[in-house]
């Protein structure tokens, strides 16, 4: 079978690639090892904030306009606290902006661009089904399925997340950093109304987050060493919720839990090279890092994004295989990944030490941003898009 562009992988950066060709010439073979999982009764443990540049990416491919308002969540500030008396707040309103973030579920937006895809005429999809191999010559791309089938298009985007079989099979270099930390996750029942309000603690023990969701509820997501990682999974509901009530300085009040704590790995993965001829990586099998920014997933958008503008700013006659094409796309990528993933990395490695001279300095760096409303309002327009 014949195609444009096959896409491995249909998670978020996968599944909105797809749907940003809605309108296009393009022919699309999406390849995904199983459709998303149902709703689940309560709320999804997964969440992201995503930025207003990647919620008008969602917009624009028709994915926004039929998420459930009623589970979205805006933030109007973030309120972060250092290790001792360092405190940086921003606010959407001295900056100028409607919000800050939109809180979402990963599956409810899971769901709904799989249902997009779908129903996208220009969209064949191959699922469940697994890649086996994967040829990669002058003019073509033959990718084989354990199925037997063989598809065959001008470019492969490996969007099949951090273990990229993709990546792998193109053997390009991916060197990732283990940061011997774990994210905990788990959503929460809080006792004081958030404000719409997200609040973050760089602590001895990690990092903490509180993501305001609707109502007076809260999703959690601590970043910290393996060992305190599974101590907390270890803890049974009333001593996990009053110990991230305290850690947290009983900020709202008491918590109850809503969804049982889940843990992931924390790394930061480099790919020198995401195109090679006739292939890209988008998403998680591009890069990788530390979540105390909340960023990773607005980087997959915003690769998707940028490889479908690209691509459709393309003659008709155009190959879109092309590597002249596709490194434009990595060359207007590069900055803005590395920027984030350096500025995490760093202050990931500056608030762990607690030796006494550097948290003074770390916490007089927060409260030095604070006072200078130009910087942190910059801030906050970068962040932004």
């Amino acid at each position: 079978m014949r195609f444009d562009i096959i896409i491995v992988g249909s998670g978020l950066a996968g599944a909105s690639l797809a749907a940003a060709f809605k309108s296009s010439h393009y022919s699309i073979a999406l390849v995904e090892g199983r459709p998303p999982a149902p709703a689940p009764a309560g709320w999804d443990s997964r969440i992201y904030a995503i930025s207003p540049s990647a919620q008008g990416f969602l917009r624009e491919i028709g994915a926004w306009q039929h998420l459930d308002a009623e589970r979205l969540t805006p933030v109007y500030d973030m309120d972060i606290r250092g290790d001792a008396d360092g405190r940086l707040i921003f606010s959407a309103y001295d900056s100028g902006v409607d919000q800050l973030a939109w809180i979402v579920e990963s599956g409810l937006m899971q769901r709904e661009l799989w249902e997009t895809v779908k129903r996208q005429g220009n969209v064949t999809l191959f699922c469940p089904a697994q890649p086996q191999r994967l040829e990669i010559r002058a003019d073509t791309v033959s990718l084989g399925l354990t199925s037997g089938e063989t598809l065959e298009a001008t470019l492969v985007v490996g969007a099949d997340g951090a273990d990229s079989w993709v990546r792998a099979q193109a053997r390009l270099q991916a060197d990732t950093l283990l940061y011997g930390e774990m994210g905990v996750v788990a959503n929460f029942e809080c006792e004081k109304p958030h404000h719409n309000t997200a609040f973050q603690w760089f602590r001895a023990d990690g990092v903490l987050a509180w993501l305001p969701l609707t109502g007076n509820r809260i999703s959690v997501v601590w970043s910290t060493p393996e060992a305190h990682a599974r101590e907390l999974l270890a803890l049974d509901e009333g001593a996990l919720s009053q110990r991230i009530a305290g850690a947290g300085a009983n900020r709202l009040g008491a918590l109850r839990p809503l969804t049982p704590p889940t843990a992931f790995p924390l790394r930061m993965m480099q790919v020198p090279r995401i195109v090679a001829p006739r292939l890209a990586l988008v998403g998680d099998a591009a890069h990788a890092l530390h979540p105390l920014s909340g960023h990773g997933i607005n980087l997959g958008f915003l690769d998707a994004r940028t490889l479908a503008h690209t691509l459709l700013d393309l003659p008709a006659h155009r190959d879109c295989g092309d590597e002249r094409a596709l490194r434009r796309y990595a060359r207007a990528r590069a900055e803005e990944v590395a920027l984030l993933q350096w500025a995490t990395h760093g202050l990931q490695r500056l608030f762990r030490p607690q030796h006494p001279a550097l948290a003074a300095f770390r916490n007089l760096g927060l409260n030095l941003t604070d006072s200078l409303p130009v910087v942190r309002n910059t801030l906050v327009r970068y962040a932004l898009g």
